[in-house]
């Protein structure tokens, strides 16, 4: 018996080499295998429901439903909005994650961080061009994305609750904004900020703990550059991506709800006519 054969037919081998497997190709083989099955539990994806329990069985995709409507995915002139949001989002993590590197989120360091940026780190203007135009190109889109909804009644039974979760979005984009105004600590921040501030003081019942929170003391100072900080590089950001992930996946649901419920509407075609 040669060395090979008596490796398939050890313990190791059976489990790398199942019998009946002779025919199969390297691939199919290694599927088959003990091994193999432990990783690809589903079976292969021959009829429509294998592809389903395929679907079910990967951990990205089971969130998804597993058919969607051609009309949901297809092009649309203004289908893109909500995929330029997700990639300006992208842009302004990647750049802001680079700035990082460079600022410091004190009062007597953080002008000077931005100057410096701007003239002595290698790429600096062109990164916080990038940041900032990403900012305001988001805000425009994202508000545009919610009119475009509002005005083709896109918001209407069953995607009542999707279009909160957009609303919730817009007010973190809002506010990813308003909190990253403050950071380079110049005149224009310092004002703006102290009018935002002063407009949150008026609102009835909490409007002097919103101040507060905001301002971390009686005026614009290291407490209120601070907090800024973290809400706009790390608590805006992440419930940001959670909002946008959980609205990604109610849109899914939804179009599966919107095409049952148009083909519940159809009428059913009467022969003989």
């Amino acid at each position: 018996m040669k060395v090979m054969d008596r490796v398939k037919q050890s313990a190791v081998g059976r489990a790398l080499w199942p019998p009946g497997t002779e025919s199969m190709t390297a691939m199919e083989r290694v599927r088959a295998s003990t091994i193999g099955r432990s990783f690809w539990r589903a079976p292969d994806r021959e009829t429509e429901r294998d592809r389903a329990a395929g679907h079910w069985a990967s951990f990205l995709l089971h969130i998804y439903p597993v058919k969607m409507s051609k009309k949901e995915v297809g092009f649309r002139y203004s289908w893109y909005l909500g995929a330029a949001s997700l990639v300006l989002f992208g842009s302004l993590v990647l750049s802001g994650i680079y700035l990082m590197f460079f600022y410091v989120p004190s009062p007597s360091q953080a002008y000077f961080d931005i100057q410096r940026l701007q003239t002595n780190v290698p790429f600096g203007q062109f990164m916080r061009n990038v940041h900032r135009w990403s900012a305001h190109l988001m805000v425009i889109i994202v508000a545009t994305h919610m009119a475009r909804v509002f005005y083709r009644g896109a918001y209407k039974k069953p995607k009542e609750f999707n279009w909160v979760i957009g609303v919730v979005l817009l007010v973190l984009t809002l506010l990813l904004s308003f909190t990253g105004y403050l950071l380079p600590w110049d005149q224009l921040a310092y004002w703006a900020i102290t009018v935002g501030s002063s407009m949150a003081g008026f609102v009835p019942v909490i409007g002097d703990l919103m101040k507060k929170l905001m301002l971390g003391g009686p005026e614009v100072g290291a407490s209120t550059l601070l907090r800024f900080y973290v809400l706009h590089v790390a608590l805006l950001p992440a419930a940001l991506l959670v909002v946008v992930t959980f609205h990604l996946w109610r849109w899914r649901k939804d179009s599966m709800l919107t095409q049952a419920s148009s083909e519940i509407d159809e009428p059913a075609a009467v022969e003989g006519r």
